[in-house]
């Protein structure tokens, strides 16, 4: 039971937000963006990693963007957090994007991390359609910044696709 409510928490976020529905700012593109994913890529304690992320379009300041994250593995490790993002637009719909986070990791009987304080660094590299949704790979590192003396880390290659919460709730 102990190990169900982080991700609950997490999931009563995620449906509150989007049951909010769309931004009320004319040309806001918020997000729910799904992935799947490789956990310890560069590792031996492999398993699928899935995740669910709310990114809103309004910049907090400049154009860095706020975001939240629920992460599950299939070896029972949970991460949930919010951060920031910033949407580099290269021409002809190719988006790089950098994010962090710091959030909460339970290892569950997945990797031992170190420590319940887990921070997130991602840069994605995607494709945005003309109907704002997107496609992207991204690839993150999960580490504790040696808040812990154990501070092995984890990197996570991911498939995204964001969708505007628009065209959920029109």
């Amino acid at each position: 039971m102990k190990n169900l409510v982080l991700p609950l928490m997490a999931l009563c976020v995620f449906l509150t937000t989007a049951m909010a529905g769309p931004s009320a700012h004319a040309g806001d593109y918020d997000k729910i963006s799904l992935s799947v994913g490789y956990f310890d890529v560069f590792d031996d304690e492999d398993a699928v990693d899935m995740r669910a992320e709310y990114r809103w379009d309004s910049p907090l300041i400049w154009q860095i963007k706020p975001f939240a994250a629920l992460e599950y593995t299939t070896d029972g490790s949970g991460w949930v957090g919010a951060g920031v993002y910033y949407d580099y637009h290269v021409g002809n719909g190719f988006v790089i994007t950098p994010s962090f986070a710091p959030g909460l990791y339970n290892d569950g009987g997945g990797k031992d991390l170190g420590h319940v304080i887990e921070f997130r660094s991602q840069i994605e590299v995607g494709y945005e359609f003309e109907n704002a949704s997107r496609v992207s790979v991204g690839l993150s590192h999960l580490s504790n910044a040696s808040l812990d003396d154990h501070n092995p880390g984890t990197e996570v290659l991911s498939l995204y696709y964001h969708m505007p919460v628009g065209m959920l709730f029109p």
